[in-house]
């Protein structure tokens, strides 16, 4: 089959979880012999370093974006389907991820002989970081994806109860996968941060209002407060759309000595933190199905994550739990755990792995 895919920013990349989703889907699509091609954000770009036309058999084409935060994705979005309207080259799938894009979904017009699927990666217009405009904006698109979709997956139960309530509209429930992961020892994050293995708590992923870093900074001062422990907080992320909270957050953590924040992170180092890590955190008001919490459990790391029920579909014997927002429990759980010495990467477990979500993808596109 001929496939597009676009919705997200830019692959390969990290840049959340839809890109890691994207990224591998299409990669092991082509793998299964089918043509993939991916509509990539249009980004500045170093004049040394020409934007790639392809990675591992997937087609990356770019298409025109304006790079300011409001009007990024919607712009993006009308320019790609403007590409596929009037574009000689067809598709047997159109593949949309995030409901977001899905705003100018009319523009493909009838599309007898093309399917068009959207992945719902979240219920978007809840996430605070969006204004007012942006939240009805992203309900609208919402709306035109149960209308002119051929057929909706989503990540949940939560997700696919939503719809069915709310629209009285069938679903696909495929979660997202996860790759088998590798323990590696500290090494760069030995030279740039000094930890060790065990000696530090994790949250890994964007710094945003729904994540819910601020509990987790409360929390981690509350138990150094009350017990003596060498363990450190590392929160690994950037912002998206919320720089005021950014700043917030980057101003309460350099007022605590056991505080790190690394930026953005990819690669070897990436690998590092969840291969070294004593407790993985997830302090979550809203989720999709969080990537990184799926990629924690792959590094068989013990996790404690907010009782919401979208990482409660996740959870396994290996995790704890608290109730979401409460800062308190948050500190308790926290305590209790470092207080447990608990042996830490034994029990290292696969969720759901990207071949078989590949293959439960590839019959949506087939029905």
């Amino acid at each position: 089959m001929k496939i597009l895919m676009m919705g997200h920013k830019v692959i390969p990349s990290r840049d959340g979880g839809i890109e890691v989703v994207v990224t591998n889907l299409a990669t092991e699509l082509v793998k299964q012999g089918h043509e993939v091609t991916v509509f990539n954000r249009k980004r500045k770009h170093d004049k040394n370093h020409k934007p790639l036309k392809e990675y591992n058999g997937v087609k990356l084409e770019e298409v025109f974006t304006i790079n300011k935060k409001s009007l990024d994705a919607l712009v993006y979005s009308f320019f790609c389907f403007l590409k596929i309207r009037f574009s000689r080259k067809k598709y047997d799938v159109i593949h949309i991820h995030a409901e977001g894009p899905c705003f100018f979904l009319w523009m493909l017009g009838k599309h007898k002989n093309t399917k068009v699927v959207v992945t719902i990666h979240g219920l978007d217009h809840l996430r605070s970081k969006w204004s007012k405009i942006g939240s009805h904006i992203l309900r609208k698109a919402e709306r035109s994806a149960v209308k002119h979709a051929d057929e909706i997956i989503v990540l949940t139960q939560v997700e696919k109860s939503y719809f069915k309530n709310r629209y009285n509209r069938d679903t696909i429930l495929i979660p997202n996968g996860v790759k088998k992961a590798t323990l590696i020892k500290p090494d760069i994050i030995l030279n740039k941060y000094n930890l060790h293995k065990d000696d530090y708590i994790l949250f890994l992923g964007r710094i945003v209002p729904e994540k819910g870093v601020h509990y987790l900074l409360e929390a981690w001062k509350r138990v150094k407060e009350q017990i003596n422990t060498d363990k450190k907080l590392v929160i690994a992320g950037s912002e998206s759309h919320s720089q005021e909270y950014y700043d917030k957050i980057v101003k309460t953590s350099k007022e605590m000595d056991s505080v790190i924040l690394t930026g953005f992170v990819e690669g070897q180092e990436l690998q590092e933190l969840y291969s070294n890590a004593y407790l993985y955190v997830l302090p979550s008001d809203i989720e999709g199905m969080a990537m990184s919490f799926l990629e924690a459990m792959s590094y068989g790391n013990t996790c404690l994550v907010s009782n919401i029920p979208e990482n409660l579909e996740v959870i396994d014997e290996g995790c704890f739990v608290f109730e979401a927002g409460n800062v308190d429990r948050l500190r308790h759980q926290i305590k209790k755990i470092i207080n447990l010495n608990l042996k830490t990467h034994e029990n290292i477990k696969l969720p759901y792995n990207f071949e078989e979500v590949t293959k439960m993808t590839e019959e949506v596109y087939k029905k």
